[in-house]
C-alpha cells in the first residue's frame, strides 16, 4: 500500500499537532460511532504476497462489545460477538467454537473496533498520512504474544474506509468497506447467534 511521507515543517509545536491529529480522529471516531453497518471485501495475502482468498460480506457493529462479520462468498460464516462470547460459526463444516471476549483474545481488531480496549494502552500509533482518500492510523500491539504484527485503520472523516492487517506468519489481510452507515438502527438480534441444528459445538 502506498505511504505518503509527513512534510517536515519549521515548527516543532506544528509536528506534534500534527502527530496527535490522526489518533484523535481515530478517538473521535470510535466515540462517535455508537453503531456501523457496512459491506465489505476481504482478501487474503499470502507471504509471497499472492492472493490466497477474497471473500465478501456485510459487518454490524455496536458498542460496546457487539459485532457481526457475516461471510457470504466464497464460504457462509458468521462470527458474532455479545455478552462477553464469541461465536465462530462455518457452515460447510457444521460446526460453531464458542470463546470469551476478554484478555486471553489479546488486542485484536475485533476488539479494537468493539470498544472494548484501551487504545493508547494496548497499542503504539503512528500516522501514516493520506493515500486512497482515506487518513491512514497504524497500530502496533505492545503485547509481544499477539497473533499481528500491526493493524492498519483508514477513515474517511468520521467513516471507515478500510483496515490492513499483518499476522506473525506473514499473511497480509485487507478489508474494504463500502456503502457504510454510521449510527443506524440495528434489531438487537443481529447479534444473537442461533446455533443451527446438528452442528457441533466447541464451547472453549
Amino acid at each position: 500500500m502506498k505511504k505518503i511521507l509527513l512534510i517536515l515543517t519549521l515548527c516543532l509545536g506544528t509536528q506534534v499537532a500534527y502527530a496527535q491529529e490522526p489518533l484523535q480522529q481515530l478517538k473521535k471516531f470510535l466515540k462517535n460511532s455508537k453503531t456501523l453497518t457496512a459491506s465489505f471485501k476481504q482478501v487474503l495475502f499470502d507471504k509471497d504476497h499472492k492472493i490466497k482468498q477474497t471473500s465478501t460480506g456485510l459487518f454490524y457493529l455496536s458498542r460496546p462489545g457487539k459485532f457481526r462479520w457475516s461471510y457470504k462468498t466464497p464460504f457462509v460464516q458468521e462470527i458474532v460477538s455479545n455478552s462477553g462470547k464469541v461465536w465462530f460459526y462455518d457452515k460447510d463444516l457444521e460446526q460453531v467454537t464458542i470463546k470469551k471476549m476478554d484478555a486471553s483474545m489479546g488486542a485484536t481488531p475485533a476488539l479494537l473496533l468493539s470498544g472494548n480496549i484501551n487504545i493508547e494502552e494496548k497499542f503504539t500509533i503512528e500516522s501514516q498520512g493520506e493515500s486512497e482518500g482515506l487518513t491512514w492510523i497504524k497500530l502496533l500491539p505492545k503485547n509481544a504474544e499477539t497473533s499481528f504484527k500491526y493493524v492498519l485503520i483508514g477513515l474517511e472523516g468520521r467513516r471507515l474506509g478500510g483496515m490492513e492487517l499483518y499476522d506473525n506468519f506473514g499473511q497480509l489481510t485487507r478489508i474494504y468497506f463500502s456503502d457504510t452507515r454510521v449510527n443506524p438502527f440495528i434489531d438487537a438480534d443481529k447479534f444473537i447467534f442461533d446455533i443451527p441444528e446438528g452442528t457441533d459445538v466447541f464451547d472453549n
